[in-house]
């Protein structure tokens, strides 16, 4: 046992976030976006941004944090138009994007990464997910439920990295070999654009 949790608990979560990782996401769209614009490695670099969102989500669900987000719509509401009109800034930054030049790699890789991470950070129904998903593995009786949760959280991340990060390979591998130039980088502003439009009409707890 870890932390109070069996094989058998921990091989059904990790199995329910592998599915749960390879149905494409919010998460996914990010990454694949990222990848198309700037290559297989903004496509990983994105990933891990996103994984980060998802440790620092975990982090504040094991604190408590989370719950008091959902149970104060207005304060859902606030962090969703946060990360809808930061994922607005970011369409109308690659849409204005010349196109990548040498030497710049290092740079957009952290750029890629930061992104992520607050992309990820500023979604509340990241926040609700987890906050949901994670209990329904935890055994308060067997062990302290705070270090279940993050220890599962960190499970997650992990395996949701290697996912994501396999879609943002693809899609710069592709990306690569379609087009270069300001194409992708268009494309993704509209993907960047259609994230912050899901994430503006998505419901917010506590409203009929």
């Amino acid at each position: 046992m870890i932390l109070g949790l069996d094989a058998a608990t921990l091989l059904a979560f990790l199995g329910a976030g592998i599915i749960l990782n390879l149905t494409p996401g919010a998460d996914v769209m990010f990454a694949t976006a990222s990848g198309a614009s700037g290559g297989p490695g903004a496509g990983i670099a994105a990933a891990l941004g996103v994984s980060l969102g998802a440790l620092f989500h975990t982090v504040l669900a094991a604190l408590g944090v989370s719950a008091l987000l959902a149970a104060v719509p207005a304060a859902f509401t606030f962090v969703k138009v946060a990360g809808a009109l930061y994922l607005l800034f970011l369409a109308y930054k690659s849409w204005v994007a010349p196109p990548a030049m040498p030497g710049q790699g290092v740079t957009r890789l952290g750029r890629a990464v930061a992104r992520g991470f607050v992309t990820n950070a500023l979604n509340p129904k990241v926040a609700l997910f987890i906050l949901a998903f994670l209990p329904q593995f935890t055994r308060p009786e067997t062990g302290n439920a705070t270090l279940q949760m993050l220890l599962l959280g960190a499970g997650f991340a992990v395996t949701g990295f290697v996912i994501t990060a396999g879609y943002g390979i693809a899609a710069g591998v592709a990306g690569a070999r379609i087009a270069r130039g300001r194409v992708m980088t268009r494309l993704s502003a509209v993907v960047f654009a259609a994230l912050a439009l899901r994430l503006l009409l998505g419901e917010t707890p506590g409203r009929a």
